[in-house]
């Protein structure tokens, strides 16, 4: 039996029904999302999720620019997993034109996603932790995830969105500094693992504020459409990075964690779990990576080498005309799914045959885990409602699109 049920069993209804906003402007909203709650005394009976304050017309935007500079918008959307919003749009563009990237390209890629990733669950495992008062863990997580920020400011020079995706490869190889201190970063990521593992797992707090919360089943994910995490949580191994590999990650060892009982509580296990299965992939991917090109040598897409425009005009002109007009993918539409941290992420792309795509539609992990909070909040306590959101982990940059 859920919290919810016990909760409604055994608390008396005073009959005073009071309606309350939580959010627009509330921190454990994780976002600027509105639940409309209808409570009598503090039992939930009704929850409407109410988004659009952060639409930022993005899918909209992306008709009007080339697809390079579509790269800058998308960022933008996901804002913990940039670079998975880069890979499902340059995976999607790649399709279409039948552009191979460099084996090299696709290792680092794949080494940037996972760390993104890990640095995505420490962000909301400790922003979770601080909401119900554990600061502690708040600074192991930040501390954590300082490193990896460091990581990607030491590859690009920018910290949040390393941006180095580019159609056909990367803008930028990796350094001895940057591999070295990724090795530093693994070398250290199972102590801090540990302890926050000793900190939260058998917290009494902890589990007494997680268990039984915000029961999604397996039943309710497939109404709702809710992956990732949510879904794992709930007995399903699907992550499309086993399903459907991309990036070579069928040729990698790594596991699916996967709990049944489907609450607050197993999902915040199943996200533990991730951040060691991706550190052993980036630790996989560090010990094949070999010298290579990072961009296709397809001139459709490609700069030309920076040594080449001192001496060669046809490079110049190829350059200015990548740069100002952009390439022409031919007419088209696909579909291309990535696994985020929050889920299925995915791009439907349509192609004209001009510069600009005619038409970008993002599949958003965070959406449907937004949505289902309807369903799943009546019967929970208020101080509930906060670890219910939280669980779910939306970002609503990647729900107000």
């Amino acid at each position: 039996m859920s919290k919810a049920t016990k909760n409604s069993d055994l608390l008396e209804r005073t009959g005073e029904e009071l309606e309350l906003n939580l959010g627009p402007q509330h921190p454990s909203t994780h976002g600027v999302l509105r639940i409309k709650l209808r409570l009598d005394g503090e039992l939930v009976i009704a929850a409407e999720p109410i988004i659009g304050y952060l639409h930022t017309g993005v899918e909209k935007e992306c008709e009007t620019r080339t697809y390079h500079q579509v790269f800058t918008l998308i960022d933008r959307l996901d804002y913990m997993s940039g670079p998975s919003e880069e890979q499902a749009f340059a995976a999607a563009v790649e399709r279409l034109m039948g552009i191979e990237v460099p084996e090299r390209a696709q290792m680092i890629r794949l080494l940037l996603l996972e760390l993104a990733r890990i640095s995505s669950h420490l962000l909301w495992l400790g922003t979770s932790a601080l909401e119900l008062n554990m600061s502690s863990v708040f600074m192991y997580c930040f501390a954590e995830r300082e490193k990896i920020l460091d990581l990607f400011e030491e590859l690009s020079g920018a910290r949040m969105f390393p941006s180095c995706w580019r159609i056909g490869g990367l803008s930028r190889d990796t350094t001895p500094a940057f591999e070295a201190g990724t090795r530093s970063f693994l070398k250290e990521l199972p102590k801090t693992w540990k302890d926050l593992d000793k900190l939260l797992t058998n917290n009494y707090v902890w589990c007494e504020r997680l268990q039984g919360i915000a029961v999604i089943d397996s039943e309710l994910c497939k109404q709702y459409m809710c992956t990732g995490p949510v879904l794992r949580a709930a007995g399903a191994p699907y992550d499309i990075r086993k399903v459907y590999p991309y990036l070579g990650y069928d040729s990698y060892e790594f596991q699916v964690p996967i709990r049944h009982e489907a609450d607050a509580y197993a999902r915040y296990l199943i996200r533990l779990e991730e951040m060691r299965q991706s550190a052993q992939l980036v630790a996989q991917v560090l010990e094949r990576l070999k010298p290579g090109p990072i961009l296709t040598d397809n001139r459709k897409v490609a700069l030309p080498p920076r040594h080449e425009l001192a001496r060669s005009m046809e490079a110049v002109i190829h350059q200015f005309k990548l740069v100002s007009e952009g390439m022409h993918p031919p007419m088209g539409e696909l579909y291309q799914a990535v696994e985020s941290a929050r889920g299925e992420l995915g791009y439907y792309l349509v192609s004209d045959g001009t510069n600009r795509p005619y038409r970008v539609r993002v599949r958003s992990p965070s959406f449907p885990h937004v949505e289902v909070l309807e369903k799943v909040l009546p019967g929970h306590l208020l101080s509930d409602v906060v670890v219910a959101i939280a669980s779910v982990d939306p970002i609503l940059g990647d729900v107000d699109r």
